[in-house]
């Protein structure tokens, strides 16, 4: 499976790495986080400008008043250094990254 597969897989399910809300994200009242989350699963808002490697590791979105950004980082399994290989999920762990934008 290519890395942009692997990527949609994840985003899509938070199944098969590790999801991070920031701070910030995290203390949100329950239903925008929720609605957050949701908006990061159905994002297909990719274009050469924010996905130029077609690898579908990055987007942002508008909610509310808030500018919404997630990025997926590829590390190693034991999460201590970047993966040798980031379209192997066998030696590969997807992190992803739930932030405002003005925190990237």
């Amino acid at each position: 499976m290519d890395i942009k597969s692997l990527n949609d897989r994840f985003r899509k399910s938070f199944s098969g790495g590790r999801v991070i809300l920031t701070d910030v994200i995290h203390a949100l009242n329950s239903i925008d986080k929720f609605n957050i989350i949701k908006e990061v699963m159905k994002f297909n808002e990719f274009t050469e400008s924010n996905d130029p490697y077609n690898e579908h590791d990055f987007g942002k979105f508008k909610y509310k008043d808030y500018e919404i950004m997630w990025k997926i980082d590829y590390y190693d399994k034991s999460l201590m250094y970047a993966s040798d290989n980031s379209a192997d999920d066998t030696i590969t762990t997807r992190v992803m990254t739930i932030m405002l934008a003005e925190e990237y």
